[in-house]
């Protein structure tokens, strides 16, 4: 093979790929995917309820929250279906089926 030139074989995969399967075989994408909604919380809810938030997790699709403020508390319990929306429709698939407001 000439130098400088580089021949990939059929087998072996890209660095991109490589790094999916090992996130994916050690059971890592849950927390990937969790640590993206908590990093981009502000976007996907707006400034004023992101400053509200004390926690997020999601564990199995299932998104939990805990506000500081009651009144805000019931009005993210009215538009749960909408967050839902909102966070799978960023992702492009069913990330969250369920929220539940602490």
């Amino acid at each position: 093979m000439p130098r400088g030139s580089y021949h990939r074989e059929s087998n072996e995969q890209s660095l991109g790929d490589a790094i999916q399967h090992f996130i994916n075989a050690m059971g890592l994408r849950p927390k990937m995917i969790e640590a993206e909604i908590i990093a981009n919380w502000e976007d996907i809810v707006g400034k004023m309820i992101a400053k509200h938030t004390l926690d997020l997790s999601l564990n199995k699709k299932k998104l939990t929250l805990r506000f500081d403020n009651a009144a805000l508390k019931q009005e993210m319990s009215y538009a749960k279906s909408k967050l839902m929306e909102n966070i799978n429709n960023r992702f492009g698939k069913e990330i969250v089926d369920q929220v539940v407001i602490l």
